[in-house]
């Protein structure tokens, strides 16, 4: 039988992934034809269906679970040879993959990551505004070239949980308050009670359906829906809707710098105080451009988030 061709196998771990041939598609950026005939390729060289088709997508057959299983240790292992092959460059060159919340990328990464910028010209940071922090260990079967892609090198959390096998450092805490349009008619504006603000005031929340976030939990546990006038899904949106003045919203304090029309309506509420985590692969922890990163603008974001505690 021929050598496989690793190519074949993550289009494979593409269609398990996504459960068709457009979702894969997207992942490998490729069009939907394409997948169909690596596939077809892959099922002839082995002589085996690794895929059922339905109207509900493609499963793997029993073959194709076989494959997949070890398609995702080849893919486990390539990337850990990539990660420690990577941990020992000692150059303040090339790329640098960072992850963060919407929130954190507005309000706190960029005076620091232009500064970090100006100092390493080498280095090119990219950054994915992410709410979520991917996976740092594990590449997806999306990428195009190589063995698989990688997903990021540093993240910045917004959380008080992280990951075991992650390594890095606190950078502080991101307290939280209640905030009303300065001005606004039939708002608070000045410190309240805060169960005179759950009680009285017209609230912006978060989703109904949210789980993730201790805020979605505070506020299911606090707030009654009929105080709610408005829901949305990012601190970004619930200051946007603060200036319309239709309602109170809990924010972090990090965001009153860049937010004058605001008033704090509320002392912090320390349920909500959450800290911020820079986090990296141990694999990766001796790379001397994640290594300068993390020093670098890890410094100068736990000095702004101590200068904005209130």
């Amino acid at each position: 039988m021929p050598t496989l061709d690793w190519n074949d196998l993550r289009y494979a771990l593409a269609i398990a992934h996504g459960g068709s041939l457009a979702s894969a598609a997207r992942q490998l950026g490729v069009n939907h034809t394409t997948v169909l005939r690596r596939l077809d390729l892959l099922e002839g060289q082995l002589g085996a269906r690794l895929f059922e088709r339905s109207r509900q997508g493609y499963e793997p057959t029993e073959a194709g679970a076989l494959l997949l299983e070890q398609a995702r240790r080849m893919a486990d292992q390539a990337d850990e040879i990539e990660r420690r092959i990577q941990g020992r460059d000692r150059g303040l060159t090339g790329q640098l993959r960072v992850t963060t919340a919407f929130v954190v990328m507005e309000h706190l990464l960029p005076g620091p990551l232009a500064a970090f910028a100006r100092d390493y010209p080498g280095i090119e940071v990219e950054v994915l505004e992410n709410a979520f922090m991917v996976d740092l260990a594990r590449r997806g079967p999306e990428a195009s070239a190589g063995w698989s892609q990688r997903q990021a090198d540093v993240a910045l959390r917004l959380s008080s949980q992280v990951a075991e096998h992650l390594v890095g450092r606190r950078l502080g805490e991101a307290p939280c308050r209640v905030y009303a349009m300065r001005g606004a008619p039939g708002l608070p504006q000045a410190v309240t009670p805060l169960p005179q603000l759950l009680k009285d005031a017209p609230w912006i929340a978060f989703e109904r359906d949210g789980r993730s976030r201790v805020y979605d939990l505070w506020m299911r546990q606090h707030l009654a829906s009929s105080q709610v006038r408005v829901r949305v899904d990012i601190f970004n949106a619930a200051a946007a809707m603060l200036r319309t003045g239709i309602g109170v919203a809990v924010l972090p304090c990090f965001m009153e710098a860049n937010h004058p029309e605001l008033v704090a309506v509320s002392e912090p509420i320390p349920e909500l105080s959450v800290p911020i985590w820079m986090l990296t692969h141990p694999d990766l922890r001796d790379t001397a451009r994640v290594r300068a990163f993390m020093q670098h603008v890890g410094d100068t974001l736990a000095e702004r988030l101590q200068a904005a505690a209130p």
